[in-house]
């Protein structure tokens, strides 16, 4: 048997049902929940889905009003807004709404994930496996704190959804969680 470390004699558990909590602790005492110990308590969360159907295959969609828009509709002041992608040829991030650093993102991302025919992948019968490729690049989701109500994103910062192989219907989980 594992012997728990002194410091977690007396563990809250966050459950309040100590269903894995007892097992690890093996008959350990568990502290009920109190206000100070549980960062569960009073916490708020909103969640909305998106859906997208692009016009192009390539396209990227500014969500900075909407995701803010659902901050607000939350009512939490502080906190944090969970972005994702709900699908692997399309991702979510932060930059700037430049024009020309749009075209610079596109051709770094072709230059790393050429579209073309020469992907393993396609031997399934798809013909997306850079729009695969360039989702992991870009990543799929994003985390934005939210401070006194709003995004607290930097001077020049927007939330885009990337889409990567577009022309049919996606979505994405936006999840406002805080007090």
């Amino acid at each position: 048997m594992m012997e728990t470390p002194e410091g977690l004699r007396n563990v809250v558990c966050i459950c309040r049902r100590c269903c894995r909590a007892r097992e690890a602790l093996r008959g350990r005492r568990t502290v009920p929940l109190s206000p100070q110990a549980s960062i569960l308590q009073g916490m708020k969360t909103l969640t909305e889905y998106l859906w997208f159907e692009t016009k192009e295959r390539r396209e990227l969609v500014r969500l900075t009003d909407t995701v803010a828009s659902l901050v607000r509709k939350s009512g939490i002041q502080e906190g944090m807004v969970l972005v994702s992608a709900m699908h692997i040829t399309a991702g979510v991030f932060v930059n700037d709404d430049e024009s020309g650093l749009h075209e610079d993102i596109w051709e770094w991302l072709q230059k790393l994930a050429p579209f073309g025919p020469d992907y393993r992948h396609h031997g399934t019968g798809e013909d997306n496996g850079d729009a695969h490729l360039k989702s992991m690049l870009v990543h799929h989701q994003v985390i934005i704190p939210i401070t006194t109500g709003k995004l607290d994103l930097g001077p020049w910062q927007q939330v885009f959804y990337a889409e990567f192989d577009g022309q049919r219907r996606k979505r994405v989980i936006v999840k406002v969680m805080g007090e």
